[in-house]
């Protein structure tokens, strides 16, 4: 199985649709890619749910998860 799926996420800064690479193995963390827009830091939240579908989540440096 292809752990690479490609996702398109709103940056929390700019409102940009960007397209990003996300690794299915890194579910449960989450890490800090920059816009590639406005090149602002932002968080992603990787997780998956009982059914295995994955779920990604973008908030600013300044947003509480």
């Amino acid at each position: 199985m292809d752990s690479l799926l490609e996702e398109v996420v709103s940056c929390p800064y700019c409102g940009e649709s960007i397209r990003v690479l996300i690794d299915h193995q890194e579910a449960g963390q989450q890490y800090i890619e920059d816009c590639q827009v406005c090149c602002r830091p932002i968080t992603f939240s990787l997780r998956v749910d009982a059914m295995g579908y994955m779920s990604v989540t973008v908030y600013d440096e300044n947003e509480t998860v």
